[in-house]
């Protein structure tokens, strides 16, 4: 396991944001459609987005009266997402925040009602960081309270393609990707049940997925 690699994601992202402003598009991933039907099932009002990219996801639950607190590591993120929120009047529903969320989450114990992250916990994230992720994400959701992730898993074309970079990671294209199978998303549920695994498919590739869907114990 190569962290100085890893670390150095941060940079490729960051150039990757400034060079094409809406490089996965305007309309919200398929897992933030389906993240948005369980919220308002829960009746949860207010989440926090880890990874939040561009925005495209934030947007979405905040014109469906969602409150998202949106962190992410990159500069250029965060001013995408505070731009587009005063542009479509969405600044009291969208709370940017710049943070690496591999540092203690910035959040008192039991205070959120629901978490969502689309493709974050496949980035360059070691099996350690995942584990210390999910411990955090678990300290901060009140009880009973939903965790919902997608990841690339073990049946995606880019698996074991590319530069191995250690554990179930592969650099493609530049960017280095943590691929899952069903059992480490089964494992990585420490105080947490794990109510679905979910298939699905995203983009012309295509990507192939799951979205995870944990309960707080």
């Amino acid at each position: 396991m190569d962290q100085k690699k890893l670390d150095q994601q941060f940079h490729h992202w960051e150039a990757s944001f400034l060079s094409k402003s809406e490089m996965f598009g305007l309309e919200p991933s398929i897992a933030a459609v389906k993240a948005l039907k369980i919220f308002k099932e829960k009746n949860i009002k207010k989440i926090t987005e880890l990874g939040a990219g561009l925005g495209r996801d934030t947007i979405f639950f905040a014109k469906n009266s969602i409150y998202v607190e949106s962190l992410d590591y990159s500069k250029a993120s965060i001013e995408s997402i505070t731009n587009k929120s005063i542009k479509l009047n969405l600044a009291e529903f969208i709370k940017p925040k710049l943070f690496d969320i591999r540092e203690k989450l910035p959040f008192e114990d039991n205070s959120i009602d629901g978490c969502f992250s689309h493709m974050l916990y496949c980035m360059a994230l070691s099996n350690f960081d995942l584990e210390n992720l999910n411990n955090e994400i678990c300290r901060i959701l009140k009880p009973g309270a939903i965790n919902i992730y997608t990841v690339r898993h073990t049946e995606d074309g880019d698996y074991k393609n590319g530069i191995h970079r250690g554990e179930d990671l592969y650099e493609n294209d530049g960017f280095i990707i943590h691929f899952f199978s069903k059992d480490k998303a089964n494992q990585l549920s420490k105080g947490f049940e794990v109510l679905d695994i979910e298939k699905f498919e995203e983009g012309k590739f295509p990507r192939k997925l799951f979205l995870v869907k944990n309960k707080k114990i």
